[in-house]
């Protein structure tokens, strides 16, 4: 049983205890049994699972609502803990309809976000391209005004829900200005003619991605999100919201190790001691737990910051994306250690966690894109 004594700390309300609790009794009920062979049917019955459960409600706001950050990482965390796919599938649900959340206007929310909250329709946040990853300013997709709505054309890469999501949120180049300033976001339904899956990536954790073309895609101009030229920030903000909760996927996987790691060393014996005994497997186990302690702190530090009113938690968030997901990869690097042999067998819990960390140590900001961020807002600060 993993250690719930953060939930006293005074980030929390009893609100959030409460969901924390009830979140993990219904994991460990639902979760077991979710087949994964197939990935894309996997995700779509746990979007479906997660909705009649009615934990996506927490996945957006409309009109009137707030996201409550610190919810979405007690959810993900308890859900990475239980099942990385679940958890990847609850993710997708807010960061791709973020936008619409946060900028989307009535309308909008009242189409897509009902259906996402209840697992009827799956989203995916399009946003990275070929030649674009973490320089955003740098996108070459273009929306040409067409009369009273626009022509996009370009290709995005390595987008998560690629080829099962209803609809996507598409960042593209409006030309308003160069570099940043030229960008602005829509919502694209996924059938919408010109709309094509060119390519499924394969990846070490499987996860539905995915290389869309956007072929002359017509879109209305009631699919712009926001302001023309905005999109930059609009990316950003929702970034600025869903990062921490990567961390938060990050101390779940985490969590999972260091437990897996207790169990491991408590019940196998050398030379009739269990290994638990030994300093140095001791030491291992220290430092594990000091990482988990450490990266929680980061992570609802961030996360009660924005939901207390902070209008960017930006060196927060990055603090607590570099820490947890590095760090991460290190108490399962030790875990799997500590398992042995069995620690790199297919289909062991700590093989699954290495496989599953290495990519939040990349995704929504590499680690040294992270950095970058963290100095300069140091630097500026003083």
């Amino acid at each position: 049983m993993s250690d719930r004594s953060f939930l006293t700390w005074p980030f929390f309300e009893e609100r959030h205890r409460e969901l924390a609790d009830a979140l993990d009794v219904w994991a460990a009920d639902k979760l077991a049994d979710v087949d994964h062979n197939d990935t894309d049917a996997a995700c779509r019955a746990l979007v479906a699972m997660l909705g009649e459960g009615g934990w996506l409600r927490h996945s957006g706001a409309m009109e009137g609502e707030s996201l409550d950050v610190r919810s979405l990482c007690l959810i993900r965390e308890t859900l990475a803990r239980h099942d990385g796919l679940a958890d990847f599938a609850f993710a997708m649900q807010g960061l791709g309809t973020g936008a619409i959340s946060l900028f989307g206007t009535p309308e909008q929310q009242a189409e897509w976000l009902p259906k996402t909250r209840t697992g009827t329709a799956i989203s995916a946040f399009a946003l990275t391209e070929p030649q674009s990853g973490s320089d955003v300013a740098s996108s070459t997709m273009t929306a040409t005004m067409d009369g009273n709505g626009f022509v996009l054309d370009g290709r995005k890469t390595w987008i998560s829900n690629g080829g099962i999501a209803d609809v996507y949120t598409v960042f593209a180049r409006t030309e308003e200005a160069p570099g940043a300033k030229g960008l602005s976001a829509f919502v694209v339904p996924a059938n919408t003619p010109g709309l094509k899956v060119e390519e499924r990536l394969e990846t070490i954790a499987p996860h539905p991605l995915a290389t869309l073309h956007f072929d002359g895609v017509k879109v209305p101009g009631s699919a712009l999100l926001g302001e023309r030229g905005r999109g930059f920030g609009i990316a950003m903000s929702v970034l600025d919201v869903f990062r921490s909760t990567v961390a938060a996927a990050a101390l779940g996987f985490a969590r999972r190790a260091l437990d897996e790691a207790i169990d491991r060393v408590t019940s196998r014996k050398v030379q009739g001691a269990p290994l638990s005994d030994l300093q140095m497997v001791q030491g291992h186990i220290a430092d594990m737990a000091v990482d988990v302690d450490a990266s929680a702190l980061l992570v609802y530090r961030a996360a009660w910051a924005k939901d207390s009113g902070a209008a960017r938690v930006t060196r927060e968030a990055a603090m607590a994306k570099l820490f947890a997901t590095d760090h991460a990869q290190m108490v399962i690097d030790k875990a799997v250690q500590l398992h042995g042999g069995d620690g790199v067998r297919h289909g062991q819990m700590v093989e699954s966690l290495y496989r599953e960390i290495r990519a939040l140590r990349i995704y929504e900001g590499a680690s040294d894109v992270q950095r970058v961020v963290i100095a300069r807002q140091t630097l500026g600060g003083r």
